[in-house]
């Protein structure tokens, strides 16, 4: 099979190119390098069942031609992390928005039967009260306004507009994933993620940053489940023009988190509290409990995660230091 991952140099992009090369399936990457990294690609750079090109979706000439060869892609490619959202809330709806319909185009030009799984997020769900479970069918709570966190979510759901209306009216194979808290391999603290951030302060024995009180409630499901979930939903004809959530149901506060990490580590780290405006530097708006309802996910796949969080923060650990020891 011929598989084609825009941002497949990025965190989730990168861990469905080395399950596909697994697989012995070819793989072509494109990533312009803006999030993504050249590491998290490095020994796949090596296979010959793997191409990789850095450019941007947004003007690639070789879009249409790469969408002709595959036989299934994964849309990947995203302004994505609190930070570059908050920073960047112009590029965050332009090029998630304009590189999605893009590659639609390319596809109802050229290979329109070509399986799609196209990333979107559980931030569409917006600040809901209580605990409820956020399930595929409910009404959405997204706030527009410049210089916020719903710009993402606004233009993860203009993708999925675009996509489902792709797939209406042309008869195109479209999965959209709405995907709650991933975690695992190749992710980075950088712009924001708060599980490689903490591994990486509890390491190296600093404090480790809570942002806001850190009461917040996540269920947090590791890249390694998520990417087989992906594989069987692209391989079940059910999935098609479908909106499903992928993640888990296991929950934790993000002070726990810290905690976790910070014991399973063997860290002398003080856990320390930071308000959302030091942390961001801007007004921030926190969701304060956030967990998936995966009836649908589980329906159509049968899947039952392997992973739990504390073996993914263990696998964390262990990489960060034979890195160091490198």
């Amino acid at each position: 099979m011929h598989v084609l991952i825009t941002g497949g140099a990025g965190f989730i992009g990168s861990n469905i190119a080395q399950f596909h090369l697994k697989q012995g399936d070819k793989v072509h990457v494109v990533d312009n390098l803006s999030t993504g990294q050249l590491k998290n690609i490095e020994e796949m750079l090596q296979t010959s069942n793997f191409i990789f090109d850095e450019a941007d979706i947004l003007v690639w000439d070789a879009l249409e031609k790469a969408v002709s060869w595959a036989d299934r892609i994964y849309h990947m490619a995203a302004v994505v992390g609190v930070f570059r959202v908050l920073h960047e809330p112009i590029s965050v709806l332009a090029t998630n928005i304009a590189g999605c319909e893009r590659l639609l185009r390319a596809m109802h030009k050229s290979r329109w039967d070509t399986k799609l799984i196209m990333a979107s997020t559980s931030e569409v769900y917006g600040n809901r009260p209580g605990n409820e479970a956020l399930h595929e069918e409910m009404e959405l709570h997204v706030k527009p306004g410049h210089n916020t966190r719903w710009n993402y979510s606004i233009s993860k759901l203009a993708d999925e507009a675009l996509g489902l209306s792709y797939a209406h009216e042309y008869k195109m194979d479209i999965t959209v994933i709405r995907f709650f808290n991933v975690v695992g391999p190749n992710q980075t603290g950088k712009y924001g993620m708060v599980v490689p951030r903490f591994v990486k302060q509890a390491l190296a024995d600093e404090p480790m940053t809570v942002f806001g009180d850190g009461s917040q409630i996540r269920a947090f499901t590791d890249v390694r489940d998520v990417v087989n979930m992906l594989n069987l939903l692209a391989e079940n004809p059910q999935s098609s023009g479908e909106i499903i959530n992928v993640g888990s149901t296991h929950e934790i506060t993000i002070k726990a988190l810290a905690e976790m990490v910070k014991d399973r580590a063997k860290s002398s780290s003080d856990i320390t509290y930071v308000s959302y405006e030091e942390a961001y530097g801007v007004d921030f708006e926190e969701i304060y409990h956030r967990k998936p309802e995966l009836a649908k996910v589980k329906r159509l796949t049968g899947y039952a995660v392997k992973w739990s969080l504390e073996d993914t923060i263990d696998d964390l650990i262990a990489r960060q230091i034979n890195r160091k020891g490198k």
